[in-house]
């Protein structure tokens, strides 16, 4: 993947909340927060972290309410892609969470998306990937269809 990034070692305090978004139904998704550590982490707590799920994102706020506009175009995109399964972090919840993930993947801002462990980048090169066409192939790495697949084999039909 061209837009890695070496990660470095990161800390971050007990107790974060962690999102993950679960298909109830096809129409609804619920947001469940589970407590994340009962004790101190140690430096690769993180790291273990971002490789529990294929898709991991740091944002600020929720995927059901963002609290800024570029974790809103990061929810929206994959939205968009039909990625529904992933697991969401609130930095604003935890300032050392956000300084934590900030140091790991030594990279200044929110929103971080992480594929299968990886760092990817934040909001600029997550829509970079998704108007390139970059972002369709990552997925498929990951075992996810995307649903923009879906609606252009539809519009090409009419």
């Amino acid at each position: 993947m061209n837009h890695l990034f070496r990660l470095s070692a990161g800390l971050f305090r007990p107790g974060t909340g962690v999102y993950r978004r679960r298909p109830v139904s096809e129409r609804h998704v619920s947001l469940v927060a589970s407590r994340l550590f009962s004790s101190a982490p140690e430096n690769n707590e993180l790291g273990q972290l971002i490789k529990k799920d294929k898709v991991v994102v740091f944002i600020k706020g929720t995927p059901a309410q963002p609290m800024c506009g570029f974790s809103n175009a990061v929810v929206q995109i994959l939205r968009m892609h039909g990625v529904d399964d992933y697991a969401s972090y609130n930095v604003l919840e935890d300032q050392d969470l956000r300084q934590g993930v900030k140091d790991f993947s030594n990279w200044p801002t929110i929103p971080q998306v992480y594929f299968n462990g990886e760092f990817v980048g934040g909001c600029d090169i997550l829509l970079q990937m998704h108007q390139n066409g970059d972002l369709v192939e990552e997925l498929k790495k990951l075992g996810i269809h995307s649903a923009l697949l879906d609606a252009n084999k539809d519009e090409q039909k009419k």
